[in-house]
C-alpha cells in the first residue's frame, strides 16, 4: 500500500476528531456557551450542512489545482475553522467555526478518496480506501475519547486547540509523504466530472449512503446522552465505552475493505440489516447496561464501516475523480444531517429514545434503496438476462457477477 494513503488517513484522523468532537463535549459545550443539548447536537448539523452543500463547491474550484496543493489549502481552511472554535465567545460564533471546518473536510474528503484511488491499484482500489478510512475509524477509536477526555479536565476550548495542533501535523506529514501528483484520473474537465452525474443508478447509490450513515448517527450524534441518561453510565465511563466502538469500527472497517472490491451490494445489505436489528434492540434495551453496550459495539461493527463497500460501490457506477467522491460525501453527510436535526426533534417531542427509532427507519429504508440493484445483481447471473447491462471494463462485470452470486445465495428460498 502506498505510504500516502497512511498519510492521508492522519489528514482524515484530524477532521473527523474536530467533527466528532462535539458529540463527546455536548455537557461542557452545552454549558460554556449557555445552550441546550439539542442545540449543541445543531453544531453537528451546522458542520454536516457545509460538508454537504459547501464541499462540492470548493472542489470545483480546485480541480485545476495540483492535488497536493489543494489538500495543503484544505488543511490552512480547516485551521482557521478550528481556532475558532477554541477561541469561540459564544454559540453564533462556534456555529461559524464549524461551517468553515465542515466545508474544508468535505473538500479534504472527496481529493484524498479520488488520490487515494489513483495511487493504488485498480484491484485493491476497496483495500486503499479502507486504509484511508481507518482514518475516520481512529478518530472514532482514540481522537473522540481523547476530545472527550481533554474537555473534561482542561475544558472544551483545549480540545479545540489540540486538534488545531494535530491539523499542524497533519499538513506536515502530507508535505513530506504525499506525492505532488497532478489531476486524478481523467480529472481537470468540470464537463467530464459533470457527465457522469446524470446516471440515476448512481444517484440511488448515494441515496443508499445517506441512509447508511444517517441511521448511524441517529445513534451517534447523542450517545453521550443516551449512554448517561438512559443507559446510566457515569460521565467518567464514556470515553471508555467509545474507545470500545471505536475499536469496534476498525474492526468492521478492515473486514469490510477486504470485501468491498468484490462484494460491495451483499455487504451493504448485511450491514443494513443488522444495523437495524442493533438499533431497535438498542431503542428497547438500552435501560440495560449489558445488552446496551454490546448492542452499541454491533452499530459500531456495521454503520459507518460500510464506508469502503459504499465508496467501491460508487466508484463502480460512476468513476474515482474528485467531483463524484465530494458528492458521495456530500450525501454521506446529508445523513448526518437528517440524523442529528430530526433526531435532536424528535428528542424535544419523545425523548432520547426516539433519535434510535429514527435511526431504524433510516436503516429499513435503505435496505429498501438496494432492491433496485440486488434484483439487477441476481438476473446478472449466467444465463440471467441482465448480463447484457453495460458496466464498463472487465473488471466491473467480474465484480458484477460475483455480487449476484451472492445475492442469489442469501436471497433462495425467499
Amino acid at each position: 500500500m502506498p505510504r500516502a494513503v497512511y498519510v492521508l488517513a492522519l489528514g482524515i484522523f484530524a477532521m473527523v476528531t474536530s467533527e466528532f468532537a462535539v458529540a463527546g463535549l455536548m455537557p461542557q459545550l452545552a454549558e460554556g456557551l449557555d445552550a441546550t443539548v439539542p442545540q449543541i447536537g445543531y453544531l453537528i448539523t451546522a458542520f454536516s450542512v457545509a460538508m454537504s452543500f459547501g464541499g462540492p463547491f470548493l472542489t470545483v474550484s480546485l480541480l485545476r489545482i495540483r492535488q497536493k496543493h489543494a489538500l495543503l489549502l484544505l488543511f490552512a481552511v480547516f485551521l482557521v475553522g478550528n481556532l475558532l472554535a477554541a477561541t469561540a465567545s459564544g454559540y453564533p460564533v462556534m456555529l461559524v467555526a464549524r461551517v468553515v471546518g465542515g466545508i474544508a473536510a468535505q473538500a479534504f474528503f472527496g481529493i484524498s478518496i479520488s488520490l487515494c484511488a489513483q495511487l493504488a491499484p485498480a484491484e485493491l482500489r476497496g483495500r486503499s480506501i479502507a486504509v484511508l478510512m481507518n482514518g475516520l475509524m481512529l478518530g472514532t477509536l482514540l481522537g473522540l475519547p481523547l476530545a472527550t477526555v481533554i474537555g473534561e479536565h482542561l475544558g472544551w476550548r483545549a480540545a479545540f486547540w489540540a486538534i488545531a495542533v494535530l491539523t499542524v501535523l497533519a499538513a506536515l506529514g502530507t508535505v513530506a509523504g504525499v506525492p505532488d501528483a497532478d489531476h486524478a484520473e481523467g480529472g481537470g474537465s468540470l464537463r467530464a466530472e459533470l457527465g457522469v452525474l446524470r446516471n440515476r443508478r448512481l444517484w440511488l447509490a448515494f441515496v443508499t449512503s445517506t441512509l447508511i450513515i444517517g441511521a448511524t448517527f441517529s445513534l451517534f450524534s447523542y450517545v453521550n446522552p443516551v449512554l448517561t441518561e438512559i443507559a446510566g453510565f457515569s460521565a467518567g465511563s464514556v470515553p471508555l465505552l467509545l474507545v470500545a466502538y471505536g475499536a469496534a469500527t476498525v474492526i468492521g472497517n478492515t473486514v469490510v475493505g477486504r470485501l468491498a472490491d468484490r462484494y460491495a451490494l451483499p455487504v451493504l445489505a448485511v450491514g443494513l440489516a443488522l444495523n437495524t436489528l442493533f438499533l431497535a434492540g438498542l431503542a428497547l434495551f438500552a435501560q440495560l447496561r449489558v445488552p446496551a453496550v454490546g448492542l452499541l459495539l454491533g452499530v459500531g461493527l456495521v454503520g459507518v464501516t460500510m464506508n469502503p463497500a459504499m465508496a467501491s460501490r460508487v466508484q463502480r457506477i460512476g468513476n474515482a475523480r474528485p467531483l463524484v467522491n465530494t458528492v458521495h460525501n456530500s450525501f454521506i453527510t446529508l445523513g448526518v444531517i437528517l440524523s442529528s436535526l430530526l433526531g435532536g426533534l424528535a428528542i424535544d417531542a419523545w425523548g432520547l429514545r426516539a433519535a434510535l427509532w429514527l435511526g431504524v427507519a433510516l436503516a429499513a429504508a435503505g435496505l429498501l434503496t438496494l432492491l433496485p440493484d440486488a434484483l439487477s445483481a441476481r438476473r446478472a447471473v449466467p444465463g440471467g438476462s441482465a448480463a447484457s447491462e453495460q458496466r464498463p471494463g472487465a473488471e466491473g462485470n467480474n465484480t458484477r457477477v460475483a455480487d449476484a452470486k451472492v445475492v442469489e445465495t442469501l436471497t433462495i428460498g425467499s
